[in-house]
Protein backbone atom coordinates (compact mmCIF):
# COMPACT_ATOMS: atom_id res chain seq x y z
CA UNK A 1 0.00 0.00 0.00
CA UNK A 2 1.73 3.65 -0.77
CA UNK A 3 0.80 6.76 0.78
CA UNK A 4 -2.40 8.02 -0.95
CA UNK A 5 -5.74 8.19 -0.04
CA UNK A 6 -7.35 7.10 -3.38
CA UNK A 7 -5.94 3.16 -3.51
CA UNK A 8 -9.05 0.96 -4.14
CA UNK A 9 -8.23 -1.06 -1.04
CA UNK A 10 -7.77 1.41 1.64
CA UNK A 11 -11.47 1.08 2.81
CA UNK A 12 -11.36 -2.41 2.30
CA UNK A 13 -8.80 -3.68 4.70
CA UNK A 14 -7.35 -3.41 8.19
CA UNK A 15 -4.36 -0.16 7.19
CA UNK A 16 -2.99 1.76 9.86
CA UNK A 17 -1.54 5.14 9.10
CA UNK A 18 2.38 5.45 9.03
CA UNK A 19 3.91 9.19 9.18
CA UNK A 20 6.95 9.76 7.13
CA UNK A 21 7.89 13.12 8.33
CA UNK A 22 6.42 15.57 10.80
CA UNK A 23 7.87 19.12 11.43
CA UNK A 24 7.82 23.11 11.87
CA UNK A 25 9.91 25.19 9.73
CA UNK A 26 10.21 28.60 8.71
CA UNK A 27 11.27 29.44 5.27
CA UNK A 28 12.86 33.01 3.89
CA UNK A 29 13.57 33.51 0.63
CA UNK A 30 14.27 29.90 -0.81
CA UNK A 31 12.95 28.15 -3.66
CA UNK A 32 12.86 24.58 -3.41
CA UNK A 33 13.47 21.62 -6.37
CA UNK A 34 10.28 20.19 -7.89
CA UNK A 35 10.29 16.44 -6.18
CA UNK A 36 8.00 14.20 -5.37
CA UNK A 37 6.50 11.49 -2.48
CA UNK A 38 5.40 8.15 -1.67
CA UNK A 39 3.68 9.79 0.57
CA UNK A 40 0.27 12.39 1.35
CA UNK A 41 1.64 15.77 2.21
CA UNK A 42 0.04 18.56 4.46
CA UNK A 43 1.72 21.86 3.70
CA UNK A 44 -0.38 24.15 6.52
CA UNK A 45 0.83 27.77 6.66
CA UNK A 46 1.15 29.44 9.73
CA UNK A 47 2.20 33.02 9.06
CA UNK A 48 3.36 34.35 6.32
CA UNK A 49 3.23 33.78 2.53
CA UNK A 50 4.76 31.33 0.19
CA UNK A 51 3.71 29.79 -3.13
CA UNK A 52 3.62 26.07 -4.23
CA UNK A 53 4.04 24.93 -7.97
CA UNK A 54 2.53 21.94 -8.40
CA UNK A 55 3.09 19.82 -11.98
CA UNK A 56 -0.76 18.41 -12.63
CA UNK A 57 0.36 16.70 -15.98
CA UNK A 58 3.29 16.48 -18.46
CA UNK A 59 3.59 19.54 -19.34
CA UNK A 60 1.16 21.76 -17.00
CA UNK A 61 2.00 24.17 -14.19
CA UNK A 62 -0.38 25.23 -11.36
CA UNK A 63 0.89 27.79 -9.03
CA UNK A 64 -1.09 28.11 -5.64
CA UNK A 65 -0.45 31.13 -3.01
CA UNK A 66 -0.99 29.90 0.16
CA UNK A 67 -1.59 32.35 2.99
CA UNK A 68 -1.89 32.34 6.75
CA UNK A 69 -4.77 29.55 7.33
CA UNK A 70 -4.67 27.91 4.85
CA UNK A 71 -3.42 24.88 3.53
CA UNK A 72 -2.71 22.32 0.45
CA UNK A 73 -3.10 18.18 0.49
CA UNK A 74 -0.73 17.43 -2.34
CA UNK A 75 -1.10 13.29 -3.00
CA UNK A 76 1.92 11.27 -3.35
CA UNK A 77 3.34 11.23 -6.68
CA UNK A 78 2.48 14.58 -7.32
CA UNK A 79 5.62 16.72 -8.45
CA UNK A 80 5.74 19.92 -6.53
CA UNK A 81 8.00 22.82 -5.29
CA UNK A 82 7.92 25.56 -2.13
CA UNK A 83 8.88 29.11 -3.75
CA UNK A 84 9.10 31.96 -0.66
CA UNK A 85 9.55 35.21 -2.19
CA UNK A 86 11.48 37.95 -0.58
CA UNK A 87 12.74 39.05 2.69
CA UNK A 88 9.01 37.69 4.44
CA UNK A 89 9.33 34.75 5.97
CA UNK A 90 6.49 32.11 6.33
CA UNK A 91 6.23 29.70 8.76
CA UNK A 92 4.66 26.18 8.02
CA UNK A 93 3.46 22.69 10.12
CA UNK A 94 4.26 19.70 7.31
CA UNK A 95 2.98 15.57 8.09
CA UNK A 96 3.83 13.27 5.06
CA UNK A 97 1.97 10.12 5.57
CA UNK A 98 0.87 6.74 4.19
CA UNK A 99 -0.59 3.63 4.86
CA UNK A 100 0.33 0.11 5.71
CA UNK A 101 -1.16 -3.01 6.96
CA UNK A 102 -0.84 -3.77 10.42
CA UNK A 103 -2.48 -4.29 13.87
CA UNK A 104 -4.56 -1.18 14.20
CA UNK A 105 -5.45 -0.09 17.71
CA UNK A 106 -7.87 2.53 16.78
CA UNK A 107 -11.14 2.50 14.12
CA UNK A 108 -9.96 1.56 10.92
CA UNK A 109 -10.75 3.65 7.84
CA UNK A 110 -13.20 1.71 7.14
CA UNK A 111 -15.33 1.77 10.13
CA UNK A 112 -14.79 5.70 10.31
CA UNK A 113 -15.70 6.23 6.20
CA UNK A 114 -18.51 4.16 7.14
CA UNK A 115 -20.26 6.23 9.48
CA UNK A 116 -18.82 9.71 7.81
CA UNK A 117 -20.20 9.88 4.35
CA UNK A 118 -17.85 13.49 3.71
CA UNK A 119 -14.84 10.75 4.24
CA UNK A 120 -16.24 8.18 1.81
CA UNK A 121 -16.92 10.87 -0.69
CA UNK A 122 -13.57 12.83 -0.14
CA UNK A 123 -11.36 9.48 -1.08
CA UNK A 124 -13.72 8.58 -3.62
CA UNK A 125 -12.71 11.99 -5.70
CA UNK A 126 -9.39 11.85 -6.38
CA UNK A 127 -7.42 14.95 -6.51
CA UNK A 128 -3.60 15.80 -7.37
CA UNK A 129 -3.67 18.59 -4.80
CA UNK A 130 -6.63 20.13 -2.99
CA UNK A 131 -6.19 23.69 -1.27
CA UNK A 132 -8.76 24.87 1.55
CA UNK A 133 -8.78 27.96 3.76
CA UNK A 134 -9.54 26.50 7.72
CA UNK A 135 -11.54 28.02 10.26
CA UNK A 136 -8.34 26.43 12.37
CA UNK A 137 -10.00 23.17 13.08
CA UNK A 138 -8.15 21.05 10.80
CA UNK A 139 -4.71 23.03 12.61
CA UNK A 140 -5.91 21.72 16.08
CA UNK A 141 -6.08 18.65 14.84
CA UNK A 142 -2.70 18.61 13.12
CA UNK A 143 -1.13 20.25 15.50
CA UNK A 144 -2.07 17.75 18.35
CA UNK A 145 -1.09 14.72 16.13
CA UNK A 146 2.09 16.04 15.71
CA UNK A 147 2.58 16.63 19.01
CA UNK A 148 1.44 12.88 20.06
CA UNK A 149 3.50 12.04 17.42
CA UNK A 150 6.64 13.87 19.34
CA UNK A 151 6.06 12.17 22.47
CA UNK A 152 5.31 8.84 21.24
CA UNK A 153 8.42 8.10 18.26
CA UNK A 154 9.20 4.82 18.57
CA UNK A 155 5.79 3.19 18.91
CA UNK A 156 2.94 5.82 17.76
CA UNK A 157 -0.38 4.29 19.48
CA UNK A 158 -4.13 4.21 19.52
CA UNK A 159 -3.96 8.27 20.48
CA UNK A 160 -2.14 8.82 17.01
CA UNK A 161 -4.07 6.96 15.22
CA UNK A 162 -7.36 8.35 16.42
CA UNK A 163 -5.83 12.10 15.85
CA UNK A 164 -5.43 11.05 12.51
CA UNK A 165 -8.64 9.49 11.39
CA UNK A 166 -10.47 13.39 13.55
CA UNK A 167 -7.68 15.09 11.19
CA UNK A 168 -8.91 13.12 8.28
CA UNK A 169 -12.58 13.74 8.82
CA UNK A 170 -12.10 17.44 9.53
CA UNK A 171 -10.31 17.84 6.50
CA UNK A 172 -13.16 15.96 4.65
CA UNK A 173 -15.91 17.83 5.90
CA UNK A 174 -14.15 21.49 5.57
CA UNK A 175 -13.98 20.25 1.56
CA UNK A 176 -17.57 19.25 1.64
CA UNK A 177 -18.42 22.66 3.28
CA UNK A 178 -16.60 24.21 0.64
CA UNK A 179 -17.65 22.72 -2.37
CA UNK A 180 -21.34 23.71 -0.86
CA UNK A 181 -20.64 27.12 -0.56
CA UNK A 182 -18.48 27.12 -3.64
CA UNK A 183 -21.99 26.03 -5.32
CA UNK A 184 -24.17 28.31 -3.62
CA UNK A 185 -22.38 31.42 -4.51
CA UNK A 186 -22.14 29.78 -8.24
CA UNK A 187 -25.54 29.75 -8.78
CA UNK A 188 -26.27 33.51 -7.24
CA UNK A 189 -23.59 34.83 -9.99
CA UNK A 190 -25.31 32.74 -12.47
CA UNK A 191 -28.53 34.29 -11.01
CA UNK A 192 -27.66 38.29 -10.96
CA UNK A 193 -25.95 37.34 -14.74
CA UNK A 194 -29.24 36.22 -15.65
CA UNK A 195 -30.85 38.67 -14.54
CA UNK A 196 -28.70 41.61 -15.86
CA UNK A 197 -29.29 40.32 -19.65
CA UNK A 198 -32.60 40.11 -18.88
CA UNK A 199 -32.72 43.71 -17.77
CA UNK A 200 -30.31 44.64 -20.70
CA UNK A 201 -30.94 42.74 -23.75
CA UNK A 202 -31.76 45.41 -26.00
CA UNK A 203 -28.49 47.44 -25.28
CA UNK A 204 -25.31 46.69 -27.08
CA UNK A 205 -23.70 44.36 -24.25
CA UNK A 206 -20.46 42.64 -24.57
CA UNK A 207 -18.89 39.97 -22.08
CA UNK A 208 -16.52 42.09 -19.78
CA UNK A 209 -20.26 44.10 -19.37
CA UNK A 210 -21.57 40.89 -18.06
CA UNK A 211 -18.61 40.32 -16.25
CA UNK A 212 -18.48 43.63 -14.54
CA UNK A 213 -22.29 43.73 -13.36
CA UNK A 214 -21.41 41.08 -11.46
CA UNK A 215 -18.06 41.54 -10.44
CA UNK A 216 -16.32 38.78 -11.73
CA UNK A 217 -13.42 38.18 -13.80
CA UNK A 218 -14.97 37.83 -17.99
CA UNK A 219 -12.94 34.27 -18.67
CA UNK A 220 -14.31 32.90 -15.10
CA UNK A 221 -17.47 33.68 -15.69
CA UNK A 222 -17.54 32.24 -19.11
CA UNK A 223 -16.79 29.42 -17.60
CA UNK A 224 -18.90 28.55 -14.56
CA UNK A 225 -21.83 30.14 -16.92
CA UNK A 226 -20.80 27.61 -19.60
CA UNK A 227 -20.88 24.58 -16.95
CA UNK A 228 -24.41 25.56 -14.89
CA UNK A 229 -26.63 26.52 -18.33
CA UNK A 230 -24.79 24.39 -20.95
CA UNK A 231 -25.31 27.50 -23.31
CA UNK A 232 -22.06 30.30 -23.76
CA UNK A 233 -23.12 33.97 -22.63
CA UNK A 234 -23.09 34.83 -26.13
CA UNK A 235 -25.63 32.09 -26.84
CA UNK A 236 -27.82 32.81 -24.10
CA UNK A 237 -27.62 36.24 -25.04
CA UNK A 238 -28.77 35.45 -28.92
CA UNK A 239 -31.60 33.31 -27.60
CA UNK A 240 -32.86 35.80 -25.27
CA UNK A 241 -33.08 38.52 -27.86
CA UNK A 242 -34.86 35.90 -30.25
CA UNK A 243 -37.24 34.85 -27.90
CA UNK A 244 -38.34 38.32 -27.07
CA UNK A 245 -37.85 39.36 -31.09
CA UNK A 246 -40.45 36.40 -31.53
CA UNK A 247 -42.73 37.66 -28.83
CA UNK A 248 -42.73 41.02 -30.71
CA UNK A 249 -43.78 39.80 -34.02
CA UNK A 250 -46.76 37.93 -32.58
CA UNK A 251 -47.86 40.17 -29.85
CA UNK A 252 -47.19 43.97 -31.53
CA UNK A 253 -47.61 45.60 -34.82
CA UNK A 254 -43.72 46.92 -34.60
CA UNK A 255 -42.58 47.23 -38.25
CA UNK A 256 -40.30 44.16 -38.58
CA UNK A 257 -37.26 46.48 -39.45
CA UNK A 258 -37.58 48.25 -36.23
CA UNK A 259 -37.56 44.52 -34.46
CA UNK A 260 -33.59 44.30 -34.50
CA UNK A 261 -33.30 47.48 -32.71
CA UNK A 262 -35.76 46.27 -30.11
CA UNK A 263 -33.71 43.21 -28.82
CA UNK A 264 -30.37 44.95 -29.36
CA UNK A 265 -28.93 43.45 -32.54
CA UNK A 266 -27.33 46.42 -34.31
CA UNK A 267 -27.31 45.16 -37.78
CA UNK A 268 -30.64 44.28 -39.43
CA UNK A 269 -28.82 42.04 -41.86
CA UNK A 270 -27.40 40.57 -38.77
CA UNK A 271 -31.02 40.52 -37.22
CA UNK A 272 -32.41 38.25 -39.97
CA UNK A 273 -29.69 35.92 -40.38
CA UNK A 274 -29.53 35.07 -35.89
CA UNK A 275 -33.66 34.78 -36.14
CA UNK A 276 -33.60 32.31 -39.51
CA UNK A 277 -31.27 29.95 -37.14
CA UNK A 278 -32.84 30.37 -33.97
CA UNK A 279 -36.18 29.39 -35.54
CA UNK A 280 -36.38 28.69 -38.94
CA UNK A 281 -37.91 30.77 -40.70
CA UNK A 282 -37.24 34.79 -41.52
CA UNK A 283 -38.88 37.26 -39.24
CA UNK A 284 -41.25 37.64 -42.32
CA UNK A 285 -42.33 34.20 -42.55
CA UNK A 286 -42.73 34.15 -38.94
CA UNK A 287 -44.86 37.34 -38.68
CA UNK A 288 -46.34 35.52 -41.53
CA UNK A 289 -47.53 32.23 -39.98
CA UNK A 290 -48.69 33.98 -36.88
CA UNK A 291 -51.21 36.32 -38.69
CA UNK A 292 -52.57 33.44 -40.74
CA UNK A 293 -52.78 31.37 -37.61
CA UNK A 294 -55.42 33.64 -36.08
CA UNK A 295 -57.31 34.44 -38.97
CA UNK A 296 -57.53 30.58 -39.10
CA UNK A 297 -58.63 30.29 -35.38
CA UNK A 298 -60.97 33.12 -36.00
CA UNK A 299 -62.65 31.45 -38.73
CA UNK A 300 -62.97 28.36 -37.00
CA UNK A 301 -64.01 30.13 -34.34
CA UNK A 302 -67.20 31.73 -35.79
CA UNK A 303 -67.91 28.97 -37.78
CA UNK A 304 -68.81 26.68 -34.75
Amino acid sequence: MNGSLFEPGLRDGDYIPRFFAYYYKQWRDYTMSYHDHHSTEIMYMISGLCRVDVQTGEDTEESITLRKGEFIMLDAGVPHRLVVEGEQPCRMLNVEFGFKEGVRVGPSIQQIAAEEQELTAFMSRPFPYLVLSDPEEVYYALKSLVLELDQRKEQPGAMAEMLFMQLLVRIARLREEAERSNTQQTDLYIKRCIEFLHLNYDRDIAVKDMAAAVNLHPGYLHRIFKKHTGLTLTAYLTMLRMDKACMLLQQTDIPIQEIADYVGVASRQYFHMLFKKHTGQTPVEYRSAVERDVRNYGEEGGGS
